[in-house]
């Protein structure tokens, strides 16, 4: 958690879910709950979701409005801003100086439309930077005008994170294990690695289709008049260091991460967004898209933890990667420099310590 999640940034909601001024939305990870929060200056703002009396949450649940944050525990209250402005019987804090007790604040950054926070500041690139290699990608599906179609869902797996990952920017398995891929797709699917940001990519087919759930996407699919035409049939994904993905498709945009709860453990946290459009077909297309990746997900949900239950025999090594799984390959070489135990070939012993690696 210290050396991967605490300086990686986290994706939390857009700027469109927290409109007006008092919306907040909340985030759960590596131990912390982190409040994203629109103040009266209409500036957006990060804290964590602690109050600085005796330590109590102050806030529930995924999101809302609030005029002040107010702790439930002995009342002290804070502003949108973070300064704490009533404490009750004050006088008897003698020593109290209020300036001193603000929320403590988290790194936020807004990238396109979307907000992100991170609780420590490795010296790590910006959301920005890493993505930048496909940033002139990206501009075509104006993020920023981007609104929520549904909410916020989490799906527990019963998978370490990195087991989601890597399947995600896998692209061996998709012409054995995705049949409704391959029937779009084809063997045109593609994967390629940066250095902060992978990416993956399958122009659709026109062609017939026996799945009707397929082939009705197809055929309800509306032409989008801000995108290229090399676009209009184009689905691409991007995942970003180390657990954010946009997957990203004519009709909408829909993010994921994956938050590790336990060693063997993690939820899927996803919502889908789109640029407002009332036509029939964009709306048929819409759901048809959700019926199409339900498969894929189920399909990926079956994989991911068949990996997991075989990771857990003690015949268990790490083995090779292809040249071609470029992406995987370099998420590898990212967390063991991180995590010095992942360079063993098998699970450290109880009571292992970093020292008892060669230093090489």
């Amino acid at each position: 958690m210290k050396r991967v999640f605490r300086p990686a940034w986290q994706i939390v909601c857009h700027v469109s879910d927290v409109p007006n001024v008092g919306d907040y939305h909340t985030l759960e990870y590596a131990g912390e709950s982190v409040i994203v929060i629109r103040g009266k200056d209409d500036e957006i703002r990060a804290f964590t979701n602690v109050c600085r009396h005796r330590g109590a949450r102050i806030l529930d649940g995924p999101s809302g409005c609030a005029k002040k944050l107010v702790c439930p525990y002995h009342a002290w209250a804070y502003e949108l801003d973070g300064r704490l402005s009533a404490v009750p019987i004050k006088g008897t804090y003698p020593q109290l100086d209020m300036s001193k007790h603000r929320l403590a604040p988290v790194d936020l950054e807004i990238y396109r439309g979307f907000i992100f926070v991170r609780l420590q500041d490795d010296g790590g690139p910006s959301v920005a930077d890493m993505i930048a290699p496909y940033d002139h990608e990206v501009a075509h599906y104006r993020f920023e005008d981007l609104r929520a179609i549904g909410r916020v869902t989490m799906r527990p797996r019963g998978v370490n994170w990195k087991n989601v990952g890597d399947n995600y920017s896998d692209g061996l398995h998709i012409p054995i294990a995705h049949p409704g891929l391959t029937r779009l797709m084809g063997n045109g699917y593609g994967v390629e690695a940066q250095p902060n940001v992978d990416k993956m990519w399958g122009p659709l087919l026109l062609r017939m289709n026996r799945n009707p759930s397929e082939r009705a996407y197809l055929k309800y699919l509306p032409h989008v008049d801000h995108l290229p035409e090399d676009r209009q049939t184009l689905w691409t994904y991007f995942k970003l260091w180390p657990n954010v993905a946009f997957d990203i498709y004519p009709d909408q945009v829909d993010f994921m991460q994956w938050l590790p709860t336990s060693p063997t453990e993690c939820m899927i946290r996803e919502i889908s967004y789109a640029i407002p459009d009332d036509r029939r077909e964009m709306k048929a297309a819409r759901y048809l898209n959700w019926r199409i990746n339900r498969q894929v997900n189920a399909e990926d949900t079956w994989l991911i933890t068949r990996v997991q239950d075989g990771m857990a025999s003690e015949s268990f090594t790490v083995g090779p990667l292809s040249e071609n799984e470029v992406a995987l390959r370099n998420f590898a070489r990212k967390i063991r420099r991180l995590i010095p135990e992942a360079r063993q070939h098998r699970a450290p012993a109880p009571g292992w310590s970093h020292t008892s690696l060669p230093t090489a």
